[in-house]
């Protein structure tokens, strides 16, 4: 029986614990690039016990952003900005991941707070702020606002999957353990796999075996030139909340097909390719989703949703519903959510503290201290 303080080993790839920072988006690039707010946000996290610190969506390609701001790993250039936030991470003890992403006919928006902070949902560019066209399984729009994206081209999916390759390249080159690559919430790959937003009549459209053709595609070119000591996994929407669509039973053959083409894990997610599906929201609605998938396809799953409390996640963890918790509201309120976890669960002689911190921590528990992991600053003049 397992529990939320033990480590887990996946290929060559050892987590300290079962804890993960979920991708979340941050809309705070300039041209893809990293910038000191990525290295901070991610980075306090990792300092904050987390086992699997993962970027959020980071495009294959310009037109694959969800906003001008996303970030970016489609051009060499972007390596380096990747390597400090790398180098950062597991400096701290946490192991560096990478969502790659590509948005799909759910791109070319703005930021969400540009319109309102208090938005969820940016409006769409218009052609004096940059607009782009949009690429999709089918020429359907996601919603009123929303333009239709183009019917891609056997050529065009071609080139996309290679973009997914290219990125996990430049992944690896940065030192990243641990690449995932985004086929849910409504983006390109579960435009593609879902009834609902693919119509076509091609090899990429119709059955189901068709419809994954493409996200299979791409698990097989990544896995290819992505080392194999490090892990890969996929992100999927185990549903899309609508009758017809996309369901718990697909995402449970497709996580068959995609352990077969080589992925380590599934990060169960759901809902995105409808606009306002009924959605049973609550603490841990997610979670049946990923112990189906992970009761029927043999493979790790992380969940993700409504994870708030540190009894909750080591629930999920020691009944078996999934292998890892992922957090991501509850990290961006509290990026110390692990160190408090292991508080609440009396675990703290298996969670770690930087040693800078010692004085705020040790008397609410017995800490391993992180080593000193920053440079000296000498006093000589």
């Amino acid at each position: 029986m397992s529990s939320l303080f033990d480590p887990i080993t996946l290929r060559g790839v050892t987590l300290r614990n079962r804890i993960g920072v979920s991708p979340m988006c941050q809309y705070s690039s300039v041209d893809g690039e990293v910038n000191d707010w990525h290295l901070v946000h991610l980075g306090s996290r990792a300092a904050g016990g987390a086992g699997l610190v993962l970027t959020e969506g980071t495009a294959v390609l310009p037109e694959g952003r969800i906003t001008p701001s996303d970030l970016g790993l489609w051009r060499d250039g972007h390596v380096e900005g990747h390597a400090r936030i790398v180098r950062f991470l597991k400096s701290q003890g946490a192991a560096a991941g990478i969502q790659l992403a590509h948005a799909g006919r759910k791109a070319a928006r703005l930021p969400p707070w540009e319109l309102d902070p208090r938005e969820q949902q940016g409006r769409p560019l218009t052609e004096e702020e940059g607009a782009w066209p949009l690429d999709g399984a089918s020429p359907l729009a996601f919603d009123d606002g929303y333009a239709a994206p183009r019917e891609m081209t056997g050529e065009e999916i071609r080139r996309t999957v290679e973009a997914f390759a290219a990125a996990a390249r430049r992944a690896d080159a940065a030192g990243y353990d641990w690449l995932e690559v985004h086929a849910a919430h409504g983006y390109l790959l579960h435009s593609f796999n879902s009834p609902l937003s693919n119509r076509r009549g091609d090899e990429y459209g119709g059955t189901l075996e068709n419809r994954c053709r493409i996200t299979r595609e791409v698990a097989q070119a990544v896995r290819s030139v992505w080392p194999a000591g490090k892990v890969l996994s996929f992100r999927l929407s185990h549903t899309d909340w609508t009758d017809g669509g996309w369901s718990t039973g697909d995402t449970v053959q497709l996580a068959r097909w995609l352990k077969e083409d080589g992925v380590d894990l599934i990060d169960v997610s759901s809902g995105g390719n409808v606009p306002r599906p009924t959605i049973p929201f609550g603490p841990g609605y997610q979670v049946p989703g990923a112990e189906a998938v992970r009761s029927g396809a043999g493979i790790p799953v992380a969940a993700v949703g409504m994870i708030l409390e540190p009894s909750q996640a080591e629930g999920i963890i020691r009944e078996g519903q999934a292998d890892l918790v992922y957090l991501g509201r509850e990290m961006l309120r509290d990026p110390y959510w692990p160190l408090r976890a292991a508080v609440a669960l009396d675990r703290t002689g298996e969670a770690r503290v930087p040693v800078q911190y010692n004085t705020a921590w040790m008397r609410l528990g017995t800490f391993a201290l992180e080593p000193l992991s920053v440079p000296r600053i000498s006093s000589k003049r």
